[in-house]
């Protein structure tokens, strides 16, 4: 993998590179992940960084009883490549995504390597809401979700926290904060506080 090494205050640690499953694999597991690849490739590892506390998290009680009274149902892994495409579809929030072709086909390679994972939310036969990310030892990165129904990729995310704990996981990486992850009870921890949390995940010996 040939980068241009760089250093800059917003967490931007190298330009270039490729998509490929390994390098992607390298990446995650020194806190680094990609964001964008046109003209190129960049890498991030920001500081602060956002997390979720599995321990401590809490769905609300609304959100409890808006599960329930829609009637979803959960899966994981059911449609990996579906989901990813769903995230990267611009919305009115987000009318452009760095989700392009080439970081589709390499999530889906490395689904395929059983290192990425989704989390999909359905409503009858049609996906509502989901999310997908990178998972090694008890290390999960979120990488992007999406909703097509009020409150949907929430309810993803509190399954996804549900079956981390259940399945013995360290660390919820959430990469950058803002509005929404707050709203969704998100975190700060320092970079050197990440890096030392993510080498104790990735030694546990758990899966997804």
């Amino acid at each position: 993998m040939r980068l241009n090494l760089v250093s800059a205050d917003d967490g931007l640690v190298a330009v270039g590179g490729t998509l490929h499953p390994e390098v992607l694999e390298q990446a995650y597991r020194m806190g680094v992940f990609p964001w964008s690849s046109e003209p190129a490739v960049t890498w991030w590892c920001p500081d602060p960084r956002a997390i979720f506390e599995l321990a401590a998290f809490r769905q609300s009680r609304s959100l409890r009883k808006r599960i329930r009274q829609s009637d979803w149902t959960f899966h994981i892994d059911r449609d990996f490549e579906g989901t990813i495409k769903r995230c990267a579809e611009p919305t009115a929030d987000r009318p452009e995504t760095w989700i392009t072709a080439d970081f589709v086909a390499s999530y889906c390679q490395l689904h395929r390597r059983g290192k990425a994972h989704s989390v999909e939310v359905y409503e009858g036969g049609e996906a509502v809401g989901g999310l997908y990310g990178v998972s090694m030892g008890g290390f999960f990165g979120g990488e992007s979700m999406f909703r097509r129904r009020d409150d949907a990729s929430k309810a993803a995310l509190g399954h996804l926290i549900s079956h981390l704990r259940d399945r013995g996981f360290a660390l919820l990486d959430a990469q950058v904060m803002n509005p929404h992850l707050a709203n969704l009870g998100a975190r700060e921890i320092s970079r050197a506080e990440f890096l030392r949390r993510l080498r104790e995940a990735l030694a546990l010996p758990v899966t997804f």
